[in-house]
């Protein structure tokens, strides 16, 4: 049975046409217009990396939603919140923005491929501002679809930092595993999380760690677990092995991924019924 009249809330690190070239982008592109063409609602966030040219893309601030005040690592930093419309589709894009995590011309690396220190804060920055964007919404999500890594902290924050909170409450997480390369993640996160009031020992796998590591944390957490690419690392295949959930094999034409994951979705929310 396909989905219907359910809320799904996507979050990628990259959306094609604004970020191109990778099976993430595509999917996060397309999977949430074909989802909200079969009579359901869509939200899409990414980050607003400054690679994005935001005049040909159209972009434009959403002065209702901006102004917040994140405070990550003991640091206040400022909220923006972006839209642009998705060209060919009835679809928008919301942007998270900041001076600081987001100005540099760049993603998550720099021309000479090092990965940036602040990576980690960059993506709590972003998976904190999604999810306080969504409560100013006044938004229900049914279903939280993540995708990438810089998305790994959505769990977290849902389980067990706005875990009282109705927006959230009956939300089933979907995490999609890509073929990323690990890169390390700064030593000191664990303390920095600390800092929002999170247990230390939910956060014991989190020092010394990689963006797969993060992954991994965020699968533990998720409801559910989509494969997006045909092959994933050895260490990630075995964590998948050990999985306990649903997991939705690699589809890669567009066509049969979609259908698939609306019967997935179906699936997730059904369980939670019984």
């Amino acid at each position: 049975m396909s989905l219907k009249n359910a809320k799904v809330l996507t979050v990628s690190q990259f959306i094609h046409p604004f970020i191109d070239g990778t099976g993430m982008a595509k999917a996060a592109r397309q999977l949430p217009q074909g989802i909200l063409e079969q009579g359901n609602e869509v939200r899409v966030f990414m980050p607003k990396f400054g690679s994005i040219n935001e005049r040909r893309h159209q972009l434009h601030e959403v002065i209702r939603l901006s102004g917040m005040n994140l405070i990550i690592n003991d640091t206040d930093h400022a909220l923006l919140i972006k839209v642009a419309s998705v060209p060919n589709a009835r679809m928008q894009v919301y942007f998270i923005d900041n001076e600081e995590y987001f100005k540099r011309k760049a993603d998550v690396e720099d021309d000479d491929e090092n990965f940036f220190p602040d990576n980690d804060e960059r993506a709590l920055f972003f998976c904190r501002g999604v999810l306080e964007t969504v409560r100013k919404l006044g938004w229900a999500p049914d279903i939280i679809h993540c995708h990438g890594w810089m998305t790994g902290f959505i769990p977290l924050y849902v389980r067990h930092f706005f875990n009282d909170d109705p927006h959230f409450e009956d939300a089933k997480i979907v995490f999609s595993l890509y073929d990323e390369q690990p890169r390390p993640l700064d030593k000191n996160l664990p303390k920095k999380l600390a800092l929002e009031g999170f247990d230390k020992d939910l956060l014991k796998n989190l020092g010394k760690c990689t963006t797969e590591d993060l992954l991994k944390f965020a699968m533990g957490m998720s409801d559910a677990v989509v494969r997006g690419s045909a092959k994933l690392g050895k260490s990630m295949e075995s964590t998948i092995k050990t999985l306990d959930k649903p997991v939705l094999p690699f589809h890669k034409e567009a066509d049969e991924r979609l259908e698939a994951h609306l019967e997935f979705f179906q699936g997730v929310m059904e369980e939670a019924l019984v």
